[in-house]
């Protein structure tokens, strides 16, 4: 098994900047890739953005290209989302995922079914 733990939320203004992390314990050696999704209020969660084992592969949201960089050190077990240029509607909670397949990666990165293991999330308030 392995748990995930985010932090690094809170209220921030906009244009603001944050830094999450998610940090993996357990089976950590299992994980191939690792991503983070976001639901906002009353909406469906999304995904943001998504990193292979390696860092080699990332890839994003085109609501958040450009302002939003993942990355890993895998030496800590732990993978972050540096966020920029805040808006108010990147209000949302914030998700760590973390899958074990390697399959078809470049094609399926944002599909939630293929993240067998997920944090409890971080809110993430950004004011007008």
């Amino acid at each position: 098994q392995v748990q995930l733990v985010e932090s690094g939320g809170g209220l921030v203004q906009d244009g603001g900047s944050l830094r999450l992390a998610c940090a993996a314990s357990g089976r950590t050696l299992s994980i191939y890739a690792m991503a983070w999704f976001r639901q906002a209020p009353g909406k469906e969660r999304e995904f943001v953005a998504a990193i292979s084992r390696g860092g080699d592969n990332t890839y994003y949201a085109d609501a958040v290209k450009g302002r939003f960089t993942i990355s890993r050190d895998n030496a800590k077990n732990t993978v972050y989302l540096q966020i920029d240029s805040l808006k108010p509607e990147d209000t949302a909670v914030y998700y760590c995922a973390a899958r074990a397949t390697q399959s078809f990666f470049s094609s399926n990165y944002y599909y939630q079914g293929t993240y067998a293991y997920w944090g409890q999330g971080t809110q993430v308030t950004v004011s007008s």
